[in-house]
C-alpha cells in the first residue's frame, strides 16, 4: 500500500485546537457545556468510524494474505525442498511484521483516544470521558469495542502463529499451539506480536503483573532496542543485595508484631501501645521515602550503606530498651529503622540498572521478597521463646528479634562493602530516556505518523506543531515534577482514587496485623507462638494470590471489575469482624481476617496495576515519582492506623476491635463511591 496513511489516524492535534476553541467560546458564552459535549461527541465518533473501518479493511487484507500462504504451505510435501519452506516461512514473518505494525496503529490511536478525552476532562471539569464510555462502550452498535476489545485482529495473529509453528516443526511432529498452550515459538517476530497482543488486549502474565504491582515495569514496556541498559554493565550480586535489603526491611517491620504489646507492658505502658511501637517505624519512613528516592538519582551504593546502618542501630536500642526499662529509647529505635528505609532504592535499581529481559522476573523477585519477609519475621519471632543473659545484658522473646535483626544488618553490611559494584550508567539512562520519552510523545503530537503495511517512510512536515505549541507541550509533558505539591497538581480524579483505594487497603491491613496480639490474647488467649504462626500464615498467602490473579483472574475480567469485586469483599469482611455478641470465635475472627487480607492483597496488585496505567507520564521518572507517591499513601495509611490503635486503647481492650473497625468500614466504603464515580475513565 503506496498511499499515505496519516488521514486514517484520529486527528488529535484537530480535535486538541478545537478543545481550546470550544474553551474560548463557552467562557464568551457563546456555546453553553452541553452543546460542546454534544458536538465534540459527534466529532470524536467521526474520528473513531475512520480509524475502525481503516481497521476492518486491514484486517481483511492479512486474512487473505495468510489464506493464500495456507495454500502454498498445504502443497509442501516431506520431501519439500528446505528453500521452498524457508520461502514460505519468511512469507508469514513478512505478514508477522505488517501485523505488528497494525497493532501499533490500533494502539497509537487507543492512546490518542484516551488522551483526548483526559484532555477534555482537564478543560471542562471531568465529566466527558464518563458520559462518552457509557453511552459508547457497550452499545450493540459500539466502535469502542474494535479498538479496546479485540477479536478479529487477535485471531488474525492466531492464525499467523499457528501456522509459523507448523512450518517450524514441518518434519511430521507438529503439535498444535491450541493443544498446549506454553509452547512458545522463538521467533522474534511472534515475540513483537505476543507482545503488541497482550499490551492492545490488556492481557497479563505473573511477572508482568507483580512488575506492575510493584511500580517497576510500566504498562508501556520498551522493546529491547530501546534497553538502557546491556548484559555487560548488570551486575547480579548487586541486584540480589538489593533484593536482600527488600527482604530484611520486611522481616525487620514484622518481626515485632507479635511480641510488641508484651514488650510495651513490660516497660510500664499499656498493650495498646504496640500501635505507637510498631507505626513509629512507618512515621519515619515517611521521610525517608523522600531523601532516598533522591539520593538514588546519584548513587545505589551509599543510601544503601546508610540504610543498614540505621537498620543496625535502630534495633540496637530497640534491644537495649528492655534494660535501660525505656520506652522512649524503644520507640526511638524503630524511628532509626524507619530512617533506613531504602526500599525506593530498590525499586529504582530495578527500573534503572537491571536488562529489560530480566526486569520482570527481577520485579517479581522484588514482591516476593517483600512477601516472603512479611511472612518470615513474625514466623522468626515464634521461635525466639527464649530468655537468658549475658554480662547483665537480657535475652528474651521481646528484645531477641533486635538483636537478631542487628547480627542481620552486619552481615548485610559486610556484604555489601565487598560485593556490590555502583552502576556507571546512570546519568547516561537519564538523558537518554528523557529523549526517547520525547520522541514517543512527539509520534503522538507529529500526527501518529507510523508506516503501516509498506515501507515507504511518510513525511512528518504537514503535521508538525507550530514551535509555540510544540513549547508548550514539552514544557507540560516531558518535565518531571521537581516536588511532592507538583507531583500532587499531576494527579487526575482517577489517580486520586487509586491512591484512596491504596491507602485504604494499607489502613486495613495495618489495622489487622498490629492489633492481632491484643485481639487474640484478649479473647481467645492466644500465645506468642500462636499470634506468630497465624501472621506467617496470612503472608504466606501473598504469593499463590499473586500467582492466581496474575495469570489467571487479570486475563478473564478486566481490572476494574476485580477492584470494585476486591473492594466489596474487603468491606464483607471487615463487617464480618465485628464483635456483636457476648461470645467471639475464632473462626469467625481468622475467617474475616482471611478474606480482608487475601482480598486486600488481590486489590493492591489490580490496584497498582491501574495506577501505572493512569498516573502522568511526568510521575514515571524523577525523584517525585508514582512508585514515591504510592509508598507514601501507604505509610501514611499505616501511620494513621497505628495511631487508632493506640487511641483506641484508652477506651480499653474490650472496645478495641470494634473501635478501630469503624474507620476501615468508612474508608473502604468511601473508595467504594469514589471508584463507581471514575469507573468509566479507567476503561
Amino acid at each position: 500500500m503506496k498511499q499515505g496513511l496519516r488521514r486514517y489516524y484520529i486527528n488529535y492535534k484537530m480535535m486538541k485546537k478545537k478543545l481550546k476553541h470550544y474553551v474560548q467560546q463557552t467562557q464568551n458564552g457563546g456555546r453553553n457545556h452541553e452543546q460542546v459535549l454534544k458536538e465534540f461527541s459527534r466529532m470524536l465518533d467521526d474520528q473513531i468510524e475512520k480509524v475502525v473501518l481503516f481497521l476492518l479493511k486491514q484486517q481483511g487484507h492479512l486474512a487473505s494474505r495468510i489464506e493464500k500462504l495456507g495454500e502454498q504451505r498445504a502443497m509442501l510435501t516431506e520431501q519439500s525442498d528446505i528453500s521452498q519452506v524457508s520461502q514460505v516461512r519468511e512469507a508469514y514473518r513478512q505478514v508477522g511484521l505488517d501485523l505488528v505494525k497494525l497493532l501499533r496503529f490500533v494502539d497509537m490511536n487507543a492512546t490518542g483516544i484516551r488522551k483526548i478525552l483526559k484532555k477534555f476532562d482537564k478543560r471542562f471539569g471531568y465529566r466527558f470521558t464518563d458520559y462518552y464510555v457509557s453511552t459508547r462502550a457497550n452499545h450493540p452498535y459500539s466502535q469502542l469495542q474494535p479498538i479496546f476489545k479485540q477479536v478479529g485482529i487477535v485471531a488474525v495473529a492466531g492464525a499467523l502463529t499457528r501456522n509459523l509453528a507448523s512450518l517450524q516443526n514441518h518434519q511430521g511432529s507438529f503439535t498444535s499451539i491450541y493443544d498446549h498452550p506454553s509452547i512458545t515459538l522463538k521467533d522474534p517476530v511472534i515475540e513483537q506480536i505476543n507482545h503488541s497482543v497482550q499490551k492492545l488486549t490488556n492481557s497479563t502474565t505473573f511477572l508482568k503483573f507483580l512488575g506492575q504491582h510493584a511500580l517497576i515495569v510500566p504498562e508501556d514496556v520498551q522493546t529491547s532496542s530501546d534497553d538502557l541498559v546491556d548484559d555487560q554493565s548488570y551486575h547480579f550480586m548487586s541486584l540480589m543485595l538489593n533484593l536482600v535489603n527488600t527482604f530484611l526491611y520486611m522481616v525487620n517491620t514484622y518481626i515485632i508484631v507479635p511480641t510488641a504489646d508484651d514488650y510495651s507492658v513490660s516497660l510500664g505502658a499499656a498493650a495498646t501501645v504496640c500501635g505507637v511501637i510498631i507505626g513509629s517505624m512507618a512515621v519515619a519512613q515517611v521521610f525517608s521515602s523522600v531523601y532516598f528516592s533522591a539520593w538514588s538519582n546519584k548513587s545505589y551504593f551509599r543510601p544503601l550503606v546508610f540504610s543498614s546502618i540505621m537498620l543496625f542501630s535502630g534495633n540496637l536500642l530497640y534491644a537495649l530498651a528492655y534494660d535501660l526499662n525505656s520506652i522512649t529509647v524503644l520507640i526511638l529505635g524503630r524511628l532509626l529503622c524507619g530512617l533506613g528505609s531504602a526500599r525506593a532504592v530498590n525499586r529504582r535499581y530495578i527500573s534503572d540498572c537491571v536488562p529489560l529481559k530480566i526486569r520482570l522476573k527481577a520485579s517479581a523477585g522484588f514482591v516476593s521478597a517483600s512477601a516472603l519477609g512479611m511472612a518470615c519475621g513474625p514466623g522468626l519471632a515464634g521461635l525466639l521463646q527464649t530468655e537468658f543473659k549475658i554480662y547483665g545484658v537480657t535475652f528474651n522473646q521481646n528484645t531477641l528479634p533486635g538483636w537478631v535483626m542487628c547480627l542481620a544488618w552486619v552481615v548485610n553490611l559486610i556484604w555489601l562493602w565487598i560485593s556490590f559494584k555502583e552502576p556507571d550508567h546512570i546519568a547516561k539512562a537519564n538523558t537518554q530516556s528523557s529523549d526517547s520519552s520525547h520522541r514517543r510523545s512527539d509520534n503522538l503530537e507529529d500526527g501518529l505518523a507510523q508506516p503501516l503495511l509498506t515501507e515507504e517512510k511518510e513525511r512528518r512536515d504537514e503535521n508538525v506543531q507550530d514551535d509555540d505549541d510544540k513549547e508548550e507541550e514539552r514544557k507540560e509533558c516531558h518535565k518531571p515534577a521537581t516536588s511532592l505539591a507538583a507531583a500532587y497538581r499531576l494527579l487526575t480524579p482517577s489517580v486520586k482514587v487509586q491512591l484512596l483505594i491504596y491507602f485504604m487497603l494499607k489502613f486495613t491491613m495495618e489495622i489487622l496485623l498490629s492489633e492481632s496480639s491484643v485481639v487474640t490474647s484478649f479473647y481467645f488467649n492466644w500465645s506468642t507462638g500462636s499470634v506468630a504462626i497465624f501472621l506467617a500464615v496470612l503472608g504466606l498467602t501473598v504469593l499463590p494470590v499473586n500467582i492466581i490473579v496474575g495469570s489467571y483472574v487479570t486475563n478473564l475480567f478486566e481490572d476494574r471489575q476485580i477492584l470494585v469485586a476486591s473492594e466489596i469483599m474487603v468491606l464483607i469482611g471487615i463487617a464480618a469482624s465485628f464483635h456483636f455478641t457476648s461470645s467471639y470465635s475464632v473462626p469467625q475472627y481468622v475467617t474475616s481476617a482471611i478474606i480482608t487480607f487475601v482480598f486486600a492483597e488481590v486489590l493492591e496488585g489490580v490496584n497498582l496495576s491501574l495506577l501505572s496505567r493512569v498516573m502522568s507520564s511526568r510521575l514515571s521518572r524523577g525523584t517525585y515519582n508514582g512508585g514515591l507517591l504510592s509508598t507514601e499513601a501507604g505509610t501514611l495509611a499505616r501511620v494513621t492506623a497505628d495511631v487508632t490503635i493506640t487511641a483506641a486503647g484508652y477506651l480499653g481492650q474490650s472496645q478495641l476491635l470494634n473501635t478501630t473497625l469503624i474507620p476501615s468500614l468508612v474508608i473502604c466504603l468511601a473508595s467504594i463511591a469514589a471508584t463507581f464515580g471514575t469507573y468509566n475513565s479507567l476503561y
